[in-house]
């Protein structure tokens, strides 16, 4: 799957509010991903708001569109060793970003994403949007 990028929240609630900004950022060239965290972000997202049929209707069509990479017993493996890594050195992150920065290092996938937190982790790559 190399080559391949994963995408954090925020890129995928960009997308979805089709932000202009995001033409100089998304590539043709490139299969996207979602991490099944991140779609369970989004639904809940979505059952909170004051559109929930439309936003749930919206999440489908994406989720239609793009791939969903879940998560398995390898990658709860990297996230043990993610989030023991960041607790030793006391930078603690959002336990779903450690799942997506799991996911991304297992495989080698590069991750879109607005969030400096995900470089305190070693061994993924970060594409900031």
């Amino acid at each position: 799957m190399n080559g391949d990028c994963l995408l954090d929240t925020n890129i995928v609630i960009a997308i979805m509010r089709r932000d202009p900004g995001l033409r100089w950022v998304l590539r043709h060239d490139t299969r996207y991903l979602l991490p099944s965290i991140v779609v369970g972000e989004l639904f809940y997202g979505a059952y909170q708001s004051s559109q929930v049929s439309a936003n749930l209707h919206r999440l489908s069509q994406l989720t239609a569109r793009l791939p969903v990479l879940p998560c398995g017993a390898e990658t709860a493996d990297h996230y043990g060793q993610i989030k023991m890594t960041l607790q030793k050195r006391g930078k603690p992150i959002p336990q779903n970003d450690i799942w997506i920065a799991a996911l991304a290092k297992q495989h080698q996938l590069t991750l879109l994403t607005r969030d400096d937190h995900f470089r305190w982790i070693e061994d993924i790559k970060i594409d900031s949007w």
